[in-house]
């Protein structure tokens, strides 16, 4: 993930149209070009979670959100086997890369069961810097669990970034 991350940031750096070559930043990049990475490439989010979901960055409040309407999810989720539970989380993040500062926030629902029962409507609200000048990032995943004489036991996890 490490090398396929970095090599996506240098995508970033590389966009920048605004300083010349070796001075170029992820500032004055475009960090839109990270929209969809994958940070398990075995487990990519769209192979795994089918539900439909709207996800949103809004500058002016700091709210990184995702919504996601009720969903069967032995119809909507893709989990590995012996999967009998699982839990979506999300993360924001804004990001002072000249200062080497950040600010993180992150939100997740309850281990949900993986079965053919609805499941509620879900708002996962991440807080950033209103006003924020710097790159701000949203992350949403989901982690799968294996219960065992009544404990959950992680499985594998499908996160991408937005």
């Amino acid at each position: 993930m490490v090398g396929r991350l970095a090599s996506k940031m240098v995508e970033v750096v590389q966009a920048d149209a605004t300083n010349p070559r070796g001075l170029r930043n992820v500032i004055d990049g475009e960090a839109e070009l990270l929209e969809g990475f994958d940070f398990n490439k075995n487990g990519k989010l769209g192979r795994t979670l089918y539900a439909p979901y709207t996800a949103a960055i809004d500058r002016v409040t700091g709210a990184l959100t995702v919504d996601i309407p009720s969903f069967l999810p032995a119809n909507m989720v893709a989990a590995p086997g012996g999967t009998s539970h699982f839990k979506i989380i999300s993360g924001g993040a804004e990001i002072d890369f000249e200062n080497e500062t950040f600010v993180v926030d992150t939100n997740e629902t309850a281990i949900l069961p993986w079965d053919n029962t609805a499941t509620a409507v879900i708002n996962l609200a991440n807080a950033v810097t209103a006003n924020s000048t710097h790159p701000l990032f949203l992350a949403l995943g989901i982690e799968f669990y294996q219960e065992v004489n009544g404990i959950k036991y992680p499985l594998k996890m499908a996160h991408s970034m937005h």
